[in-house]
């Protein structure tokens, strides 16, 4: 059951970082620009971010299995599309637009479909262990499956190779069944999914816009926070009413559950920043080409594959805080590394030490995070909660290509990327504090029905959680 899951979680992580490598390429090929590659790129990851929580709840009415069948076939079509694009416009159409849908439908049922079907903490976390796993293996192999794929045929055949994988996904999981029958009474909350799209489109287009008026981007980010405050005074509005919002209010009521949501947040910014500046900063300045600059990313491929497959062992050994903290503390000096090492050395190769750092931190600190955060909640608000987990990494994976790639594209030179790298460093440091706030041993809340308000239940698991250790 776990293969057809991890590798949905791989292909889609994948897709975030393999275009890195082929900025250049195409650039030249659709007489686009650098900017033009990362505005495709961040679209994609935003899409993915503002339409995961929606996702997520759909799985509830159409059921999980549908759910993912249905999202292989839209990223699929999406892949094919964007293989023969013959512009920026039609790329922009197939990889963000449609493989962005794709993967908010069929991304949540992984993680609720791993949740039920793996019921104890060792089992579960082992599950999440695999696929948590692939997705950063996945994240990190791009630049040099995309590189190797680029060099030798084009980056065209990226995109093939996505549909193709795509394809025995769909074979692979057809013996999976859904644990649970869909219900398709459960209420749809429209105005909520446009309310929190439109709050996390804003947003991350508003960093986008940093470099081309500071006004702009003011305005976008208050804009921004504006409707997403719309978002949450609806949904506590619809709670108070008795209808069934988009989100429960309560999910943000949870401590050990939004340190972990900070804590993935951080850590996706930090990869796929650092994959673009890395990547970016390699082709265009450097002069590097597509297969120099993804061999180079084998190192942090390395990290991550070593760290997630020690993951288990470490899980019986050592709190999922400590794995976290450890996580953040290897990741921030990896990025260090980068800084200090690459500066004024011309070799590809002083990037290794760095990026092996990255990739070891965010392995190990992958599956813990996201134990924490979907063991905070009984069976009932998986799906919820799955939403919003993967919509929070994806944004997180957004904003580390939008505020890294647009400090770096601003210049693009050795400053810029040196300010692109000390901006991901501080970022982290944030979440080296939120996991430091963790409790040491979160407890499992108990698996019971929750009321249809909803607020009474979390208030109980959110002091129990709040209790253990904090």
């Amino acid at each position: 059951m776990l293969v057809p899951l991890a590798l949905a979680q791989f292909i889609c992580s994948f897709a975030g970082s393999n275009m890195n490598v082929m900025i250049n390429d195409i650039s030249e090929d659709l007489d686009t620009t650098v900017q033009g590659v990362q505005t495709v790129i961040t679209v994609f990851l935003l899409v993915m971010a503002a339409l995961m929580i929606p996702g997520g709840k759909l799985t509830d009415r159409w059921g999980r299995k549908r759910c993912f069948t249905l999202g292989l076939a839209v990223y699929g079509v999406g892949a094919m599309i964007s293989a023969v694009s013959p512009g920026i416009g039609v790329l922009l159409v197939g990889n963000s637009i449609l493989e962005g849908i794709g993967t908010a439908l069929l991304i949540p049922p992984v993680y609720i479909l791993t949740t039920m079907l793996f019921s104890d903490v060792t089992s579960r976390a082992r599950a999440f262990g695999v696929i948590t796993g692939m997705g950063g293996i996945g994240a990190a192999a791009g630049p040099l499956i995309g590189g190797l794929i680029t060099t030798a045929l084009s980056w065209r055949w990226a995109f093939v190779f996505q549909a193709v994988v795509v394809a025995a996904i769909l074979v692979l999981s057809r013996p999976i069944h859904d644990p649970l029958p869909p219900d398709p009474t459960r209420s749809a909350d429209t105005v909520g999914g446009v309310l929190s799209a439109v709050g996390l489109v804003l947003v991350v287009l508003g960093i986008l816009a940093a470099d081309d008026s500071g006004w702009l981007m003011l305005a976008l980010l208050v804009a921004g926070g504006l409707v997403l405050a719309a978002f949450y005074r609806h949904i506590r509005t619809r709670e108070r009413a008795g209808a069934e919002p988009l989100l429960s209010s309560g999910l943000f009521r949870n401590r050990v559950s939004n340190l972990g949501l900070v804590t993935q947040n951080v850590q996706w910014l930090m990869l796929l920043g650092t994959a673009f500046v890395v990547s970016a900063f390699l082709q265009v300045v450097r002069g590097y080409n597509a297969i120099e600059t993804g061999v180079i990313f084998t190192a942090a491929t390395g990290g991550i594959l070593a760290s997630s497959l020690a993951a288990e062992r470490l899980a019986r050994k050592r709190a999922q805080r400590t794995l976290i903290v450890a996580g953040f503390i290897t990741t921030i000096a990896g990025i260090g590394v980068l800084l200090a090492l690459v500066k004024g050395s011309p070799s590809v190769y002083a990037f290794a030490p760095g990026l092996l750092l990255v990739g070891l931190g965010v392995g190990v600190m992958l599956t813990p995070s996201v134990n924490v955060v979907q063991s905070a909640f009984p069976e009932e608000r998986q799906g919820e909660i799955s939403g919003l987990s993967r919509s929070v990494s994806n944004l997180g994976s957004s904003l580390g290509t939008a505020i890294a790639g647009t400090i770096l594209v601003s210049g693009l030179s050795d400053q810029s990327y040196a300010l692109a790298m000390i901006a991901l460093g501080g970022v982290g440091l944030i979440g080296l504090l939120a996991a430091f706030a963790l409790p040491a041993n979160p407890t499992l809340p108990p698996v019971a029905p929750a009321p249809a308000d909803g607020d009474p239940a979390y208030r109980s698991t959110s002091s129990v959680n709040d209790s253990s250790g904090a």
